[in-house]
């Protein structure tokens, strides 16, 4: 890999106009130089889009796709990564801060890491409210900041599907090639994350750099405060998405081992939705359960 590679940062911004213009210039603002900015205004209710469009005035080389409609970050991110031209993937929502030398510690990752089928690196995040005062890390830390607890590196797909490694989506950079092999996001779902690394875990190794990356929002609209509420329809949609993904998962699997570690993630989820009252998703995982139990017991 060249020191020159190309970088691509697709901004993702929904009513974020407090916080648009901070993100973007974290992006570009990087001690790394080849950048490729694309921005997308996902059809936002306040005056992102005005910000954005005030703020490029200086920066008139930069990409940025308004949409005439509300279309979801899947399909949004989607039309941005075919125009995009670097050889690395990052996805950025515009309320969150990217550290200066981000770009530059994945890249590294890349350069130096010992697999040699390295699709994703991934490292830490410092979590942040509306005010930008720090909550906590994703991962917790010790004096030095560096991770407590090891990470799974390399071939993570079993800890992925049973939802014991979870990755710190917002600090990762992806190869172009394999969002291009995996065909983008899945536009069915309501979200993106957890259907990537699974498909991507299947196919590519990761790793993980011992950093702080990324400053992540976390604010009353972010998506992860939204799969815990009850009787909410943002928290259905989220919450069925898992279940597609997870009867995707299942689909992926190819051992004994893979369709019994799927069950663990199965009742994380079959919990969640009997506590948000989701009666019909509850019954959903239930069927599911019973379905994948009579496919290991004629697998044995």
């Amino acid at each position: 890999m060249q020191d020159n590679s190309l970088v691509t940062i697709i901004c993702l911004c929904y009513n974020q106009e407090k916080f648009v213009v901070e993100s973007l210039f974290s992006a570009i603002n990087q001690d790394y130089p080849f950048i490729e900015l694309i921005i997308v205004d996902d059809f936002s209710t306040d005056n992102s889009k005005e910000t954005i469009e005030k703020w490029l005035i200086d920066y008139p080389e930069i990409q940025f796709i308004a949409n005439e409609k509300n279309l979801g970050s899947t399909k949004s991110f989607n039309k941005a990564l075919k125009l995009a031209k670097g050889d690395f993937i990052i996805d950025l929502a515009c309320d969150d801060i990217l550290l200066s030398n981000c770009v530059s510690l994945q890249l590294k990752a890349f350069r130096e890491s010992r697999f040699k089928n390295l699709g994703v690196v991934y490292g830490n995040a410092e979590l942040i409210n509306e005010q930008g005062k720090f909550y906590f890390y994703y991962f917790p830390v010790d004096e030095s900041k560096k991770t407590i607890e090891k990470r799974e590196t390399g071939d993570i797909y079993l800890s992925v599907i049973s939802g014991g490694n979870s990755i710190c989506s917002v600090s990762s950079m992806v190869k172009k090639s394999v969002f291009d092999d995996l065909q983008g996001y899945d536009e069915n779902l309501a979200y993106e994350d957890l259907d990537l690394w699974i498909r991507a875990s299947r196919k590519y190794d990761f790793d993980y750099i011992d950093e702080i990356l990324i400053k992540k929002r976390i604010s009353t609209t972010s998506l992860g405060t939204h799969f815990f509420l009850k009787n909410d329809e943002r928290s259905r949609k989220i919450n069925y998405s898992t279940y597609l993904i997870i009867k995707k998962a299942i689909a992926l699997n190819k051992t004994n081992v893979e369709q019994k570690a799927i069950l663990k993630r199965m009742h994380f989820e079959m919990i969640l939705a009997f506590k948000t009252s989701n009666l019909k998703l509850f019954l959903n995982y239930i069927l599911l359960e019973i379905k994948q139990r009579i496919c290991i017991i004629m697998e044995r």
